[in-house]
């Protein structure tokens, strides 16, 4: 007999599709430090690897859009 009445079938997520919207929204929510990768791969649908592989060619093609004062 069991002591905790679970349902298996709620233990697991469902599978996200990844599509180019949410890798980009993954992509710009990274680049602005808003989310963790681990997060950023989980909202894709993606393994760490594979957001992390991502989002070194997001860098490699999207230029910083900030000036860095080298004064301070």
């Amino acid at each position: 007999m069991a002591l905790y009445k679970i349902d298996e079938s709620k233990l697991t997520e469902e599978k996200v599709k990844t599509t180019p919207k949410l890798v980009n929204e993954a992509n710009m929510a990274l680049f602005r430090a808003k989310i963790t990768l681990p997060a950023a791969a989980k909202h894709c649908g993606m393994t760490n690897k594979e957001m992390k592989m991502t989002f070194w060619e997001f860098l490699k093609y999207n230029k910083p859009d900030y000036v860095y004062d080298s004064d301070s």
